[in-house]
C-alpha cells in the first residue's frame, strides 16, 4: 500500500472526519468540571468501540475516569498517550467565535482543546480507522491511554501506571503535542523537564507592625529575600548545596540533535522584545540552556503591603512561589531535600518548605529503534527531515508511562507556532492536521513492517 492510496481516502472522507473533530470540540470538557469531563469521557469511550478496540474504564480515586482502548494483533506494540480535558476558555470576550461552537476560518478549526489535545487524539483514531479501512486488521497492537486531567497536573498518572504497568509496556510511545514551526518544519521532542513547585513561607510577629519597629523585631520580607539570595546567583546559577552535582551531562547523541535545530534567536527576541538573552549568551548557548540546563525560578512573591501609595509598615510574612525545571538525575523529591539542608546549614531553619506538586523528568533515547522509525517515517511523509528537540523546557506526566517503564517516547501532534495554546482563539490548520493523520497511518504500516 503507498502513500498515494492514504491520500486518496482523506480525499474522499474529509468531511466526515472533520465533522467528527468538530463533534469531540463541541464538548466543554474544561478540566475539573466533572459533569463534562465526564460526557467527554463516555464519548471517547464510545468512539474507540466504534473503532473496535476493546475498552475499559479506569476509575480514578475523585477525578475522572481514563479511558483504555487496545486493538490490532502482532508481535510490535505502541502506546498513545493524549487528553480530553481542555483548559478553561476565559476571557471569553477575545474570542472571535464561541470555544465550544467549533468554526472554519480561512482553513483552520477554532475551539478550545482543538490543538491540546482533542486534535492529537483524533488525529490517532482517525489514523487507525483509515489503514483498518484498507488493510483491514491492524499489524500491530495501538494502545490508546486518553486521561481527563493533563491540565491540573495528571494527579491520579502515576498510581494508575504503575497498577497497570504490564499492560502498559510497548515497544515504544506517542505523546501528545508537536508542530509544525513558523517555517514549515515537523516539530518534535524526545522528552520533558521535571518539575517541583513550592513555596517557601517566613512568619514573624502574629500580625503586621509599625516599622519603627523594625530594629527589634525579625522582618520575614527580609529572611526570605536573604534566603533566595543563597540559592542563585547573580550570573544565574543554581547554588543550592550538592544540587548541579545530580545534573547528568547530555549525551553525544542529544548535543548532535541540538547542533542540528535552526534556531532562529533573533526572532525570538524580537517576539519577546528582548535586546539579548540572559548573561548576554549566544543563540547557541540560549538553546542549549532552555534543552539541558535546570532552573530555579521565582514565579510570584508576596509581602506588606503593595498597593498604591504608602503604608510604613513592618509584614508579618513573606512568601515566594518557585518551581524547579528538573533534567536527569534531579527528581522532584530530591531537590526538596538538598533545599532543606541548604537552608539549615546557613541558620533558615524558620523558613518552611511547602511542596506543591511535582513531575519527574523523562528522556527517550534519540538512537532507539522506536525513535529513529518515527523520524524516518516523519521524513518521508512531511518531506525533510523533522526538528528534533532532546527535550522540552517545560515538564508533564511523561515518566510514569514512559521513561518510568523503560519506554521512549516522543511527541507527535497536529498544532503549530500559531495555535495558541491555553489562550484564546485557540486553533489547527487543517492542512496540518490530515498530513498527520496520512504521517500517523504510515507510521503504523511502516512500524509493523506491513
Amino acid at each position: 500500500m503507498t502513500i498515494s492510496a492514504f491520500q486518496d481516502y482523506l480525499n474522499e472522507h474529509r468531511d466526515r472526519l472533520l465533522a467528527d473533530l468538530v463533534e469531540a470540540c463541541s464538548i466543554p470538557s474544561v478540566s475539573g468540571q466533572m459533569d463534562a469531563c465526564e460526557q467527554m469521557a463516555a464519548w471517547v469511550e464510545a468512539r474507540l468501540q466504534r473503532l473496535g478496540a476493546s475498552v475499559t474504564r479506569w476509575e480514578t480515586e475523585g477525578g475522572p475516569p481514563i479511558i483504555w482502548g487496545v486493538l490490532g494483533e502482532g508481535s510490535a506494540s505502541i502506546l498513545s498517550y493524549s487528553h480530553y480535558d481542555v483548559q478553561p476558555a476565559d476571557p471569553l470576550d477575545l474570542w472571535q467565535s464561541p470555544p465550544f461552537e467549533p468554526s472554519v476560518r480561512e482553513g483552520k478549526l477554532y475551539a478550545r482543546g482543538v490543538s491540546d489535545d482533542k486534535g492529537d487524539l483524533m488525529a490517532r483514531i482517525h489514523a487507525v480507522e483509515m489503514y483498518q479501512a484498507l488493510h483491514g486488521t491492524l499489524p500491530l497492537v495501538f494502545k490508546f491511554f486518553v486521561e481527563g486531567e493533563e491540565e491540573v497536573g495528571s494527579p491520579h498518572l502515576a498510581p494508575v501506571a504503575q497498577a497497570h504497568a504490564d499492560e502498559l509496556k510497548s515497544d515504544g510511545c506517542l505523546w501528545e503535542a508537536g508542530e509544525v514551526d513558523e517555517h514549515g518544519r515537523y516539530t518534535m521532542y524526545l522528552g520533558v523537564k521535571g518539575i517541583q513547585y513550592l513555596e517557601l513561607r517566613v512568619r514573624g510577629a502574629d500580625t503586621d507592625l509599625h516599622s519603627a519597629y523594625a530594629p527589634m523585631v525579625i522582618n520575614p520580607a527580609w529572611r526570605l529575600v536573604q534566603a533566595l539570595n543563597t540559592i542563585k546567583a547573580p550570573d544565574d546559577r543554581i547554588t543550592i548545596d550538592g544540587f548541579m552535582e545530580h545534573v547528568r551531562p547530555p549525551t553525544p547523541a542529544e548535543e548532535a540533535l541540538v547542533e542540528r535545530i535552526p534556531f532562529d534567536g533573533q526572532a525570538l527576541r524580537s517576539r519577546w522584545g528582548l535586546r539579548s538573552w540572559l548573561n548576554d549568551m549566544d543563540d547557541r548557548e540560549a538553546l542549549r540552556q532552555f534543552v539541558f540546563a535546570p532552573t530555579c525560578t521565582i514565579c510570584g512573591l508576596r509581602s506588606g503591603f503593595i498597593d498604591a501609595g504608602t503604608k510604613t509598615v513592618l509584614p508579618s510574612q513573606a512568601f515566594v512561589k518557585l518551581d524547579f525545571r528538573l533534567v536527569p538525575d534531579l527528581t522532584p523529591e530530591l531537590v526538596v531535600e538538598l533545599l532543606r539542608a541548604h537552608l539549615d546549614r546557613r541558620g533558615f531553619h524558620d523558613i518552611e518548605i511547602v511542596p506543591l506538586s511535582s513531575l519527574s523528568s523523562s528522556k527517550a533515547d534519540p538512537e532507539s529503534p522506536f525513535v529513529r522509525k518515527v523520524i524516518a517515517v516523519a521524513t518521508e511523509v512531511y518531506g525533510h527531515e523533522p526538528v528534533v528537540y532532546p527535550s522540552h523546557g517545560g515538564s508533564g506526566p511523561m515518566y510514569p508511562l514512559a521513561s518510568g517503564l523503560g519506554m521512549d517516547s516522543v511527541t507527535v501532534g497536529v498544532g503549530y507556532t500559531g495555535s495558541n495554546l491555553h489562550a484564546p482563539n485557540e486553533n489547527i490548520r487543517l492542512e496540518d492536521y490530515f498530513n498527520n493523520v496520512l504521517f500517523l497511518a504510515r507510521l503504523l504500516q511502516s512500524y509493523a513492517g506491513a
